[in-house]
């Protein structure tokens, strides 16, 4: 059973899986060309994070591997405002035929200029119109300078996703 990983591209799913695989941030500059697999062991619990591209082209795969998985980790560029919209709707076909799936909205890029703070991303992705049967969280998060600590709401992350795949098995 796997976590998947998902958003448009540029979001910064890959330097997201990256840093809660090493705690230690390193920043991926090219986008990813289909998929990327990452297991990331914790004392409780051995998580295997699927990536998928967020490119057009592989979009289409998405819905595949959803009914395969324990939870849907979605990442979301906060800073990128033209393309929320896109990944608001991208976001509520995914889930519309799961209504139990777990959701982690990662509000990325939290530390860039005019990114939206959380009570915005969660507006715009209209996420009160998703239900209320299936567990839901948002978290802002960035990905600091190469080489430094991982973020403390990156730990958290990393923490609630930890703890929800062990609810979910």
């Amino acid at each position: 059973k796997q976590i998947l990983v998902l958003g448009l591209d540029g979001a910064g799913k890959t330097s997201i899986l990256h840093s809660l695989a090493t705690n230690h941030v390193k920043r991926s500059m090219a986008p990813t060309e289909g998929f990327n697999a990452i297991c990331i062991n914790t004392e409780e619990s051995q998580m295997e994070f699927l990536e998928i591209g967020g490119s057009e082209s592989l979009r289409s795969y998405w819905k595949m591997y959803l009914p395969k998985v324990l939870l849907l980790v979605y990442v979301v560029d906060s800073a990128d405002h033209a393309r929320l919209p896109m990944a608001k709707q991208l976001l509520h076909q995914l889930i519309q035929n799961n209504s139990t799936l777990p959701v982690v909205v990662l509000a990325n890029k939290q530390d860039l200029e005019g990114a939206y703070c959380i009570t915005d991303i969660h507006d715009a992705l209209a996420l009160s119109d998703i239900g209320d049967e299936r567990k839901m969280f948002l978290i802002g998060t960035h990905v600091a300078e190469d080489g430094s600590d991982i973020s403390s709401s990156m730990k958290d992350a990393k923490e609630l996703i930890g703890q929800l795949v062990l609810e979910t098995q």
